[in-house]
C-alpha cells in the first residue's frame, strides 16, 4: 500500500489507540502501561522501510488479543474473536 506520511501517521496512531484501550480493559494494564505498551507493538517506521505498517494487516484488537490471551485465543476465548461495540465505538 502506498500511503502520505499524513496518512500513514493516522492509521498509526489509530492502531496504537485500539491496543492501548484493549490492553487497559482486558489486559487490565495502567493508561501508561497500556500505551507503552500499544508504542512498543506499533513503532514508528520510516517511510522506506520494508515492509513499512505490514502489522497494519489485523486490526489492533486481534494483536492485542494475542498479547493478552496467546494464539489459541479464538479457540480457547471465541466470545472475544470478534471487537466490542465499545471497542468499534472508537473508530
Amino acid at each position: 500500500m502506498t500511503w502520505s506520511e499524513a496518512e500513514y501517521l493516522q492509521c498509526l496512531e489509530s492502531e496504537r489507540r485500539g491496543f492501548a484501550w484493549v490492553m487497559r480493559w482486558y489486559g487490565q494494564l495502567t493508561v501508561t502501561e497500556a500505551w507503552e505498551a500499544a508504542v512498543a507493538h506499533y513503532p514508528y517506521e520510516p517511510g522506506d522501510a520494508p515492509y513499512r505498517g505490514l502489522v497494519f494487516h489485523d486490526e489492533a484488537w486481534h494483536w492485542a488479543m494475542l498479547a493478552i490471551h496467546g494464539y489459541r485465543y479464538p479457540v480457547e476465548r471465541p466470545e472475544l474473536v470478534e471487537p466490542s461495540a465499545e471497542y468499534r465505538a472508537l473508530e
